[in-house]
């Protein structure tokens, strides 16, 4: 079975039209870099509204929508736009000298680079309150709202992505298991990836069986752009990255290609990917939308 299913502009233009509405909401909810403190604001703008292709907000729209919603309620773009600025925290934090120390991201210098240490970490910690309030008001019912708040909450702690940058950091140079690795990727990338496509087909009005197997597909889809993300480290430039090439192999990091080489770990990318796919049931979903965004997430690799 072919891996590709559409002609890469549909899916592009399907990821721009989403980038749109989140970029104007994130504009609108994050606070004005005219209001005090204004350079932490300035900070938080700057790095939450850098360009990029919104993946994870994409995929909780999708996932509304794949569980019926024709168009994504304004309760998704919110959680969309919550779970994007979870994203842009731990992306700063990660950036910084005592962890990963990069220059770049997305093309453009990193926080602590364009603003200091102090601020951009200061920056992180306000983007991450200010997703837990905007997720907090979004406009559902009083249970709903409590089940996303405990989804994300429990996808970004000690069990999530935090947990997994410090078992991630703590392997650095140290020999791991596959099973190690896998455990390191599902809580720093695939945990907050489950979370999203859970929080966006709950929020779109979806059965307790068809959110349970979106988070599921999200856990698949979230390794496999983990292992992908680990391949482009490895083969890429830094201008196709918009950020530094080659940094895990100089860091000794744990990953797929350190443990079973570019094509092993391509090979790996993909079946995790039929796995997530096979959580799409076709009597249960709209499953072309949340099929295509998958499978871009891996065909990134050509």
């Amino acid at each position: 079975m072919s891996l590709v299913h559409f002609p890469p502009v549909r899916v592009e233009t399907r990821l721009n039209t989403y980038a749109r509405s989140v970029d104007e909401r994130l504009a609108e909810l994050l606070p004005s870099d005219n209001a005090a403190p204004s350079e932490l604001h300035a900070a938080m703008r700057y790095s939450c509204l850098a360009p990029g292709k919104r993946l994870r907000p994409a995929l909780c729209m999708a996932s509304a929508q794949a569980v019926g919603c024709a168009l994504v309620p304004g309760a998704v773009l919110d959680a969309a736009c919550a779970v994007e600025m979870v994203h842009c925290f731990s992306l700063i934090h990660d950036d910084l000298p005592a962890i990963d120390d990069d220059d770049l991201r997305r093309g453009m210098p990193t926080c602590h680079v364009k603003y200091g240490e102090a601020l951009a970490l200061l920056a992180g910690d306000a983007l991450f309150s200010l997703a837990f309030e905007v997720l907090s008001f979004v406009d559902a019912s009083p249970v709903k709202v409590v089940r996303a708040v405990q989804s994300l909450s429990k996808a970004t702690g000690s069990d999530g992505l935090v947990g997994g940058e410090v078992m991630d950091v703590l392997a650095e140079g140290r020999v791991v298991s596959e099973s190690d690795l896998d455990a390191i990727h599902m809580r720093k990338t695939g945990a907050l990836i489950a979370a999203t496509c859970e929080i966006g087909g709950l929020l779109g009005g979806g059965s307790d069986e068809q959110v349970e197997l979106l988070k599921k597909f999200g856990a698949k889809i979230g390794l496999a752009f983990q292992i992908v993300d680990d391949l482009l480290n490895e083969t890429s430039t830094p201008e196709q990255l918009g950020k530094a090439a080659g940094s895990d192999r100089e860091r000794k990091k744990a990953t797929y290609p350190a443990l079973h080489g570019v094509e092993g770990a391509a090979k790996a990318a993909r079946a995790m990917l039929h796995e997530g796919l096979s959580h799409l049931r076709p009597d249960l979903f709209e499953v072309s939308i949340l099929r295509d965004l998958a499978e871009y997430s891996v065909v990134r690799l050509n």
